[in-house]
């Protein structure tokens, strides 16, 4: 079974994604994109990329899937750069995995 892969994010962050066959979700109001992720994650999404700046707004229902092997969130940048976040996150999961920081 192959998963599909999603992007959530304003519209300017996101219409590339679909000139890659990505299927782009637009949005950056808070309750909308927590609503999108949590359907994406029930409709066979393997992989869901979200903006830092949608993410810094539904750490919550990200949380959620952290303990999950599927879907896999990773955060993006958004057009108008990266805010770190996705860095950091990262950074946890792999000290998470291996008992400390390596990066």
């Amino acid at each position: 079974m192959s998963h599909k892969i999603g992007v959530i994010g304003d519209e300017n962050s996101v219409l590339v994604y679909r000139m890659l066959g990505f299927e782009v979700f637009m949005s950056d109001n808070p309750e909308d994109a927590s609503n999108i992720l949590d359907n994406l994650a029930n409709e066979n999404y393997g992989v869901i990329y979200v903006t830092e700046k949608v993410a810094e707004k539904i750490t919550e229902t990200i949380k959620k899937y952290d303990d999950k092997m599927l879907p896999a969130i990773i955060l993006i940048p958004d057009h108008t750069g990266s805010r770190g976040i996705g860095k950091r996150r990262v950074q946890e999961n792999v000290e998470k995995a291996v008992g400390q920081n390596i990066l």
